[in-house]
């Protein structure tokens, strides 16, 4: 006998399996509509549109491979710096603050998140990137850049934009999201794990290394991914301050560009054979941020998998 029940059951797993299916459809058509935008390009240039770094409207030349190391290098950057700095912010707020500092702090990370990027882009600008000319750089430069294999990575002219700005003002717009992610998934940590570590002696690193850590690993893993997410796909603040120059970088300091910047500058007045690279370029960061959840989703699996056996 059929009930109201069961026909609200039924029409709710429906209307859930239609949901599920609508997001890979989604996914689906924004992937073909971008390869059939950039049907031009990638019939003309094929995969070498991936290895050139040529860059000419005037010559109707184009290639990707500036814009692809400067979305890669520029975000790596800023995973580099913001996740440290997250961890430290979590840790702080879930173990070490004191009760009636913990609130004003993760209201004051949320509001960070709140401000728009074209802010962060303007005071980088501005603000930061003159500092940076003056004091930071040729101090980095003078002191790193006679070391070997990896001084060449720190040398050249102190321009105050380019890669490592555009990185850092990156890391900056990211922690926000990481530190509050660590934070709630540390805070669901049940508190007799915790106390069990404290009573067999363990201190607060390894309370935090060996039980919270791994019990939080898939949180905080969605965490950083989230932040790496923004930082792909981060256009206005990486404009402002990453030099849009299409010119291989040598060093983190030279001026250079990224996807988004690129699409940024370009979109408006391309037509023709520019048009299609720019899409294909949309395409690129497209299949660059799959891969990237791809990875981490797997890695997730292969650490799941040995949860549970002898060390």
């Amino acid at each position: 006998m059929i009930t109201k029940s069961t026909l609200a059951d039924t029409g709710f797993e429906n209307l859930s399996r239609f949901a599920a299916i609508f997001v890979f459809l989604l996914l689906a058509a924004i992937l073909v509509s971008l390869g059939f935008e950039s049907r031009d390009t990638i019939n003309q240039y094929g995969f070498s549109f991936l290895t050139s770094s040529e860059w000419d409207p005037v010559q109707d030349i184009y290639g990707a491979l500036s814009p692809i190391l400067g979305t890669l290098i520029t975000s790596a950057i800023a995973l580099l710096i913001a996740v440290p700095v997250s961890f430290g912010i979590a840790v702080y707020l879930t173990e070490l603050a004191p009760v009636w500092i913990r609130k004003p702090c993760s209201i004051a990370i949320e509001l960070l998140a709140a401000v728009p990027s074209i802010i962060y882009g303007m005071w980088g600008l501005f603000v930061f990137a003159p500092l940076f000319q003056t004091y930071v750089e040729p101090w980095l430069i003078e002191g790193l850049g006679s070391l070997p294999v990896i001084g060449k990575f720190f040398s050249g002219a102190p321009f105050g934009i380019g890669l490592f700005t555009a990185g850092l003002v990156l890391s900056i717009m990211v922690i926000p999201y990481i530190a509050s992610i660590m934070k709630e998934v540390f805070d669901m940590v049940p508190p007799l794990l915790k106390e069990s570590s404290y009573g067999i002696g363990c201190t607060t690193w390894e309370t935090i290394w060996h039980v919270v850590l791994p019990y939080t690993r898939a949180g905080v893993m969605g965490g950083i991914m989230l932040g790496l997410g923004r930082a792909l796909g981060e256009t206005m603040a990486v404009t402002f301050v990453i030099g849009n120059s299409f010119a291989l970088p040598t060093s983190i300091f030279d001026p250079s560009n990224s996807i988004a910047s690129a699409l940024a500058n370009g979109f408006n007045e391309a037509a023709g054979l520019q048009k299609s690279a720019l899409i294909e370029l949309g395409l690129i960061l497209f299949l660059i941020t799959t891969a990237v959840l791809a990875a981490s989703r797997l890695l997730l699996f292969r650490l799941s998998r040995k949860e549970g056996r002898a060390s």
